[in-house]
């Protein structure tokens, strides 16, 4: 009788251990991951100080929902930003230079461009400053000059090239020009200075007065798409309906900026920077006029690409046919794609 009793208590542990792997199993199944058919919720990014990113504001919209953002960081720059794509440690780069990306790709890179970031804006204040009273006053000056950069191989190196090149100078006196790395928020200080000759500055530096600007990007460029959002390869492949969830929600991220009145998009700013608590100067928000993309949702054109792979050719940097732009961007996962395709 003992034996009977021990046998069927036996029985009831098995029987509700089985139980217990069958709940466990139907979780796993109403999962939201598997539900909803995303390959992950979370997703990982890196912040800008002072800044709202575009990924930042698709959230705040509720066109990224279910996935949710992982801040991981700040960005000191594109660079920087794809170096963590490519190590795993962000999802998608910060806004990244066009140019450099082109070149990153050329370095067989495993990473894509998969939307536009930013572009040119007719009337930014953004551009590159001298003193008010400074000599300098073309390109040709400022061969034996100093320029303050973010960082060496991204936007600023470029555009400041191409603006030599485009008045003339020769590859020995563009080298003559000296590029200083100058840390992110201290271009203003170090040209007041005097310790650079040139500096890139935007909004509150130009209204404090003393400066006057050289040039800017639109001078160069007309209306046109710079930067862009960077992801790996693997992670595309890998995760194919997040990507395509996210990338959807940024480009209505971009067309909601360019369809809501400015001081709205400037309170929506201001709200998701006190949201976030990170102890910021809120300072140039008042100075945002728009992401300057130019593609409808962000989408891309060959031309902003291969204005940067010819850049590179001439600069020995590359040779002709070294690149196909289908390794260095892609419309794939953009909604925008079809509704312009059915424009055509």
């Amino acid at each position: 009788m003992l034996f009977i009793k021990r046998f069927l208590k036996l029985i009831l542990l098995l029987v509700s251990a089985a139980l217990l792997l069958v709940a466990c199993s139907n979780e796993d199944v109403s999962d939201p991951v598997h539900k909803e058919g995303y390959e992950t919720l979370e997703f990982k990014y890196l912040g800008s100080p002072g800044m709202v990113t575009l990924v930042e504001l698709a959230e705040d919209l509720g066109y990224l929902a279910p996935v949710k953002l992982n801040f991981v960081g700040i960005s000191t720059g594109g660079p920087q930003g794809i170096q963590t794509v490519l190590t795993g440690d962000s999802d998608i780069s910060s806004p990244a230079f066009n140019g450099a990306v082109v070149k990153v790709v050329a370095s067989k890179a495993p990473v894509k461009a998969v939307i536009a970031s930013y572009g040119t804006e007719k009337n930014s204040l953004t551009g590159y400053y001298v003193l008010a009273n400074s000599p300098i006053k073309s390109a040709r000056d400022l061969i034996g000059k100093t320029v303050a950069v973010n960082t060496m191989g991204a936007q600023m190196e470029f555009m400041l090239t191409e603006y030599l090149r485009r008045s003339g100078l020769s590859k020995d006196e563009v080298a003559q020009v000296t590029l200083i790395v100058i840390p992110p928020g201290s271009s203003e200080q170090t040209l007041r200075q005097h310790q650079v000759d040139v500096a890139p500055l935007g909004g509150p530096a130009t209204e404090r007065g003393g400066v006057r600007m050289l040039f800017n990007e639109y001078d160069l460029f007309g209306e046109f798409t710079a930067g862009a959002y960077v992801m790996s390869n693997k992670f595309l492949q890998k995760n194919p309906n997040t990507s395509r969830q996210v990338i959807a929600g940024i480009a209505k991220a971009i067309e909601w900026t360019r369809t809501t009145p400015r001081d709205q998009v400037i309170a929506r700013f201001t709200d998701i920077m006190q949201a976030r608590n990170r102890n910021e100067n809120m300072e140039n928000l008042q100075y945002f006029s728009g992401w300057g993309v130019a593609g409808k949702g962000g989408l891309f054109k060959d031309e902003e690409f291969q204005v940067w792979v010819d850049w590179l050719v001439q600069d020995g940097q590359l040779e002709q046919g070294d690149i196909n732009l289908k390794q260095v961007y892609s419309n794939e996962f953009n909604p925008f794609l079809n509704a312009a395709a059915n424009q055509i």
